[in-house]
């Protein structure tokens, strides 16, 4: 994938994002600052970003190392990429029946794998600390609905 084709998936990428924030529902409250702010301000930003890549892409400025003589794909690129997939497939098929924290464990696992992690308790242990902690700061101190941690406990 040339750096241009990059560039092309990321306004891509941008325009997808500007379009869910358009459709981000109105405050019931009267609020200064409404829940599109955030968001529109970052996806603005994202794309200016984007199409600066872009033009430097276009421009032939932008390196595209996997090109280089030198240079191999890692082995066990299909592995990878189907583990990061497995976990998020396992995350959004798991959430409504087993609740946010072992869904969350199992998507962290798997991008873990995905980044040559091993599978063993040690990773489970953290990822499932990073997803407990998540849900804590969402769901319990800043309310956000993400649902009960473990269903069967509340």
């Amino acid at each position: 994938m040339t750096p241009l084709h990059v560039a092309i998936l990321l306004a891509s990428l941008c325009g997808l994002a500007a379009w869910q924030v358009t459709v981000i529902p109105e405050s019931a409250m009267q609020m200064t600052v409404g829940p599109v702010l955030a968001p529109g301000v970052i996806v603005a930003a994202l794309s200016v970003f984007a199409v600066l890549y872009g033009v430097s892409a276009w421009r032939g400025r932008q390196a595209d190392e996997s090109q280089a003589p030198d240079q191999s794909a890692l082995p066990g690129a299909n592995t990878r990429m189907l583990s990061l997939l497995g976990g998020g497939v396992a995350f959004i098929a798991l959430v409504i029946p087993l609740g946010f924290v072992i869904p969350g464990t199992l998507c962290g696992m798997g991008v873990a794998r995905s980044f040559d992690a091993p599978l063993n308790l040690k990773s489970g242990l953290i990822c499932g600390a990073i997803a407990s902690t998540f849900w804590f700061v969402f769901a319990q101190l800043l309310g956000v609905g993400l649902g009960p941690a473990l269903p069967w406990l509340f």
